[in-house]
């Protein structure tokens, strides 16, 4: 097998669709370490005047996030948002019954919407759906997107923002399919009081966009039914359709694993054609796209997650390793294969809890799916490009023969600039890999990266941070129509050209 080649074929003027910028967004939650210790520590040296810390700010910027999900998750259906704005001195105390932990509520929407602003991130706010109802969610609206002249947009005015928040994405309640949600409501219930809150949110601010709860992963018994009841009943009102999914390699099957792209697809795909199912059903002319608003590798899931009602609890802060900066990387390669559909994607979550960001009072860690991560939201632009991908297979017990190759690519057509997202799987090829532009060559490699290692369960720690991390790597020059790389196993590797 050594001897083994592979060719990708390029075709910048065979596209798929227009990359969402919102594809690289993430996910704040009140849980655990996320946001207190997290996004907002003033304790910390690293804190600003208002309590965020700094380089946590800096490290978000870096992996040049567009969109953040607030504030949960689970959290979402036991929370008032009211309980979060307001002089701080006055704001109560309360049990988080989701996580079983303290919540202060020094931190809400107001400070949530500074937070975006210093990450130049937009912000995307869920309505409670569990203890709340259709007119709380209403005000929110209203308090935050009304410029002035109201109760609510008046009130916020009086918390010591004269401006509105002008916030355009919406959440219409969080995971509201799983029996462990508070508030939990069966699929015809919820639809028709997401069609409700929706119905008042958009009359509020006609400009705003309606995320509708989805199945909370294909594991669901009720998957994929309840998507399509919820979308016939709501299908007007909304715009994206939730999707969370969350895998490991817990069963230790680590070929299985480095093929999850399958997994992702068959969900998408699935998501697609219930999609096409309800628009076509209902005769409408409207369209409902695709919102994957929280995924992530989780190794700790279904483990005990109670916070014993403290503060800031440290909950589900997994440690990441190589194999799973892989498969991240095939996560957002099938972001911009199915970008036609996938509008929105958050990972779950920006800083400690099941993030690639881990804090401690005077120091931040980067695991190596941060790098995968920033290159990929730093690069990829424009077009997703309809690659075809000629490789060897690899055996896996889940899916059977894969191809060796995860490939995806994008082409700006105003830039010029293009961008190759290539994984190798394989856990011991080094794969020669010619890749071939059947329309207009670039002139230049611009730069060309790599996250890669021999071990599958490489780790970065705070005393050996950069074990496995992006980097620069060289390659020859691009003869006639051809690029010939050599990429070495657990690999994963990016090259940009002009």
């Amino acid at each position: 097998m050594s001897n083994q080649k592979a060719q990708i074929f390029l075709d910048i003027q065979r596209t798929i669709a227009p990359i969402s910028p919102l594809l690289f967004g993430g996910f704040a939650e009140h849980m655990g370490r996320c946001i207190y210790e997290g996004i907002y520590d003033p304790a910390s040296p690293h804190a600003d005047e208002r309590g965020l810390r700094t380089d946590v700010i800096a490290a978000l910027r870096e992996q040049a996030y567009t969109v953040i999900r607030y504030p949960g998750g689970n959290f979402l259906s036991g929370y008032n948002w009211l309980d979060g704005v307001g002089p701080k001195d006055q704001r109560p105390r309360r049990r988080d019954l989701a996580w079983q932990s303290l919540e202060t509520n020094q931190f809400g929407t107001n400070e949530f919407m500074e937070f975006c602003a210093a990450i130049n991130a937009a912000p995307m706010l869920g309505v409670n759906m569990g203890t709340g109802d259709i007119q709380s969610a209403a005000n929110l609206v209203d308090y935050c997107n009304t410029p002035e002249g109201t109760y609510w947009s008046d009130l916020r005015i009086k918390h010591g923002y004269p401006k509105p928040h002008n916030v355009r994405y919406w959440c219409v309640g969080n995971e509201m399919d799983g029996p462990w949600q508070i508030g939990h409501l069966d699929a015809v219930a919820y639809g028709n009081k997401a069609l409700e809150a929706a119905k008042m949110m958009k009359w509020l601010d006609p400009t705003i966009e309606t995320v509708l709860c989805g199945s909370s992963g294909d594991g669901m018994p009720t998957y994929p039914d309840w998507d399509r009841i919820v979308l016939e009943i709501a299908w007007e009102h909304v715009n994206y359709h939730s999707m969370h999914y969350y895998v490991n390699n817990n069963a230790g099957d680590t070929a299985s694993y480095l093929a999850s792209a399958v997994r992702f697809e068959r969900f998408v795909d699935t998501m697609e054609g219930t999609l096409r199912y309800v628009k076509a059903r209902r005769r409408s002319t409207h369209n409902v796209y695709l919102s994957w608003d929280e995924w992530q590798v989780w190794h700790s899931i279904g483990s005990p997650l109670g916070g014993r009602w403290t503060e800031a609890p440290h909950l589900a802060e997994d440690i990441y390793n190589l194999e799973d900066a892989l498969v991240v990387a095939q996560w957002l390669n099938v972001f911009l294969r199915k970008s036609h559909v996938l509008k929105i994607a958050c990972v779950a979550q920006i800083v400690n809890v099941i993030s690639w960001l881990h804090t401690r009072r005077d120091a931040l860690l980067k695991q190596p799916s941060f790098y995968v991560f920033k290159l990929v939201s730093n690069l990829a632009r424009g077009d997703a490009l309809d690659v075809l991908v000629k490789a060897p297979l690899v055996e896996t017990k889940q899916y059977g023969e894969v191809p060796m190759l995860d490939v995806s690519a994008s082409f700006d057509a105003e830039t010029q600039q293009g961008a190759l997202f290539v994984v190798n799987r394989s856990q011991t090829e080094t794969l020669t890999t010619d890749i071939i532009w059947q329309s207009d060559a670039p002139r230049q490699v611009t730069g060309a990266y790599q996250v890669a290692g021999t071990d599958v369960k490489a780790v970065n720690t705070y005393e050996h941070p950069d074990t496995v991390v992006s980097r620069q790597i060289t390659v020859g020059p691009i003869e006639g129509n051809t690029l010939s790389l050599r990429l070495p196993p657990l690999s994963f590797t990016v090259i940009s050209t002009r």
